[in-house]
């Protein structure tokens, strides 16, 4: 059958940015704008495309405007009215820490007839560290440490955060009179706003009892500051019906599933269907690649469970377990090399990224792989399978010049995948 693909790479990489604009902030903003109060308005807000929203929303509100968000460093943007601060991302440092005190602060005053804006979306934990009393911010780069490294599922991983905090699991919302509205861009498997970073502004139900499970599950070795803590009434988070939580609202203004349905719509426009898997996906990043590479062969040599041509879309969140040390690279690198192992020989293009642009701590957003990066690898003398159990990703997709490198995207709803198959 004729296509008219004539470069797989430019076709995946405009899927991608296709879902990247469904997931701009003004867009949701606009549609969710609070009434204006009688007293003032402040801005609050965590994560890697914080100071995006807030350019977003001081474009759109008409009156006054004050406040602080905290962003990943270089991820900065131009404002007129709301502080822009930044922190480091995923391992916290002292600048979250002081961010931390600032936005509990900014709200900590303001009284029952004002405002506040509360702009979150994905990061948004690792930028506002605040261990309780007895633990250091040492202690809670050791927790985000071991959490990325234990293979955990994002969900369970805030449960965590947020009972090892003073500013997660709503405390942040529950620290002020005024009444409280979260816009918030989810990059949460299933969108429970409580869980996109750990919850600063939205309560849930999770116990302590249940992160203390999580803990023993994944083998976490807290410092005994952190286990007491846990194990003390001091760590319980504030519930959902608390009285302090009566007035506020919240909104999911972008998600996985919005960017993925524009992904899968620009598709059918360029005579290519397109099919969507979930936008909540979890699992250990190599097993999903396995699964993901077994259903596009079907495809290629049976037509099932899909007709090609067609692109088989999917987002979510996949964990890396780490194997080894000083390996670089993120999930969605680990994705598309071990899908590049199980597709090796075959007519199959794929890209892999993150929406906000980074994949783990270097500066690609994810990389590009097909049938002949296997090949590839060999020839610069890289051997794919140490490269995948040293967790080297990077090295290796950047050896051969397939990274994917966006930049900053100012949005984040996550793992974005596209195979494509003609």
């Amino acid at each position: 059958m004729t296509h008219p693909i004539s470069s797989p790479r430019e076709f995946l990489a405009s899927l991608f940015h296709a879902a990247v604009k469904a997931a701009d902030p003004l867009t949701g903003i606009k549609a969710h704008l609070p009434e204006k109060p009688k007293g003032k308005t402040v801005v609050i807000g965590a994560g890697k495309g914080a100071a995006q929203m807030a350019r977003a929303l001081e474009s759109l509100w008409d009156g006054p405007l004050e406040g602080v968000v905290v962003t990943r460093y270089g991820y900065g943007c131009e404002t007129e009215h709301v502080e822009i601060i930044e922190a480091s991302h995923p391992v916290p440092d002292a600048a979250g820490l002081a961010a931390s005190k600032r936005l509990l602060e900014t709200v900590r005053d303001l009284m029952a007839d004002d405002l506040v804006i509360a702009l979150v979306c994905g990061g948004g934990s690792a930028l506002l560290p605040s261990p309780p009393e007895g633990l250091t911010l040492d202690d809670e780069i050791a927790l985000n440490e071991m959490l990325l490294a234990s293979g955990a599922p994002i969900s369970a991983m805030n449960v965590v955060r947020k009972h090892l905090s003073t500013i997660k699991g709503g405390r942040l919302a529950a620290a002020t009179k005024a009444r409280v509205v979260s816009l918030i861009v989810s990059d949460i498997p299933g969108d429970n706003p409580a869980h996109v970073a750990s919850g600063p502004t939205v309560p849930d139900r999770s116990t302590r009892h249940e992160a203390l499970e999580i803990v023993a599950q994944y083998g976490l070795k807290l410092p005994q500051a952190a286990l007491d803590h846990l194990n003390s009434e001091r760590a319980d988070a504030p519930l959902p019906d608390d009285p302090a939580f009566a007035r506020n609202s919240h909104h999911i203004i972008a998600s996985a599933g919005v960017s993925l349905e524009a992904a899968a719509a620009l598709a059918r426009g360029s005579g290519i269907e397109a099919a969507i898997l979930s936008d909540a996906i979890e699992g250990e990043s190599r097993d999903v690649a396995l699964v993901h590479a077994a259903i596009a062969r079907d495809v290629l040599g049976r037509d099932r469970p899909f007709a090609k041509p067609v692109v088989i879309l999917s987002g979510g969140e996949t964990t890396v377990t780490l194997r080894a040390k000083g390996g670089k690279g993120g999930r969605n690198g680990e994705f598309a090399l071990a899908a590049a192992l199980a597709l090796d020989g075959h007519d199959i293009h794929l890209l892999a990224a993150d929406t906000d642009g980074i994949d783990g701590s270097e500066n690609n957003a994810g990389a590009f792989a097909d049938g002949g990066t296997v090949k590839r690898l060999r020839a610069a003398a890289l051997d794919p399978r140490r490269v995948l159990d040293g967790n080297d990703s990077y090295s290796g997709f950047q050896a051969i010049g397939d990274l994917f490198e966006t930049g900053p995207t100012g949005t984040n709803v996550n793992d974005f995948r596209a195979i494509l198959i003609l």
